[in-house]
């Protein structure tokens, strides 16, 4: 099948470009300048193209004669806005609706779109209730059409080039004592490979069409369980000190004027109000037994 990935540059669509191409499928993947799609290059069916997602006319071009497209956009932080900020609205929910749109134009069969744990209309944080806005984008753009869609909501997700376990553990290696806001709250993260695979085996699976779907991993932590863990993994142990709420917004708030990406925002802080859990077993569906965080993190931690 002629597959669009778009995010496929990113850490979770290299994995997926891989494990297409290993099925045997050909691989569209769109990037903003081809140095960012340097590692995908080595594969002889994928087709990199520099394009801008955001413009409609791009976006047609590239769903043209795709036969499945994955949608794996998504950031993790936004000016303030509300019910969520411009750049979550932008990227969570404009773009998930424009992109089911081009779908039905082009009669795509089936469109993969990867959510998150957590997502809902009455969500704590702007990231969480953005995402819920998406999924309602996608299935409203699509009701009625002959492209059916599937919905994945992955936990935080862990593998060799992750920005969270890797984050910590470099933390880990300037400070002595790690001092941490929502220490408590609890998370069940999910190895990047099981998400790849879970995504392959629902392309072209009849009863998979509308359904979504929970990924989650074999065992729920707190959040300072998974630093101390990281920073242990990583041969510099250190304790993990528990910060209150109002201290650590202030951290956050500091940590937001600085220049580029912040290690935390206020809205990644209000996620943590609500612990990131599947109430509910991985689906019979994929076929998949998710992976442990204890068999793979501590090889790249270390």
């Amino acid at each position: 099948m002629n597959v669009l990935v778009i995010g496929g540059t990113g850490f979770i669509g290299r994995e997926i470009v891989g494990k297409l191409v290993q099925a045997g499928h050909r691989v569209h993947v769109p990037t903003r300048r081809y140095v960012h799609g340097r590692p995908l290059m080595v594969y002889p069916t994928v087709t990199l193209f520099e394009a801008d997602i955001h413009d409609d006319a791009h976006l047609d071009d590239l769903v043209k004669g795709c036969d499945v497209v994955v949608n794996l956009v998504g950031v993790l932080h936004s000016r303030p806005g509300n019910p969520y900020g411009p750049d979550f609205d932008r990227a969570h929910v404009q773009l998930p609706g424009r992109i089911a749109k081009a779908c039905v134009l082009h009669g795509v069969k089936q469109l993969i779109h990867v959510s998150a744990l957590g997502a809902s209309e009455q969500g704590p944080s702007g990231y969480a209730r953005s995402k819920a806005a998406g999924e309602k984008a996608v299935r409203q753009a699509l009701a009625g059409s002959q492209t059916t869609f599937t919905i994945f909501r992955p936990s935080v997700v862990f593998g060799r080039d992750d920005q969270f376990m890797n984050m910590f553990a470099k933390l880990a290696r300037f400070f002595p004592v790690l001092p941490l806001a929502g220490a408590s709250a609890k998370l069940q993260p999910i190895f990047v490979g099981d998400v790849a695979q879970a995504v392959v085996r629902v392309m072209g699976l009849s009863h998979a069409a509308g359904k979504t779907y929970d990924l989650a991993g074999p065992r729920a932590y707190s959040l300072g369980e998974l630093v101390r863990l990281a920073s242990v993994w990583s041969g510099h142990p250190r304790h993990v000190v528990e910060m209150p709420m109002s201290i650590g917004r202030m951290q956050a708030a500091l940590f937001e004027m600085l220049p580029g990406q912040p290690i935390m925002s206020r809205d990644n802080l209000d996620s943590l109000k609500v612990d990131n859990v599947s109430d509910r077993p991985m689906d019979p569906d994929l076929n998949l037994v998710p992976t442990p965080l204890e068999s793979v993190a501590p090889s790249y931690l270390r």
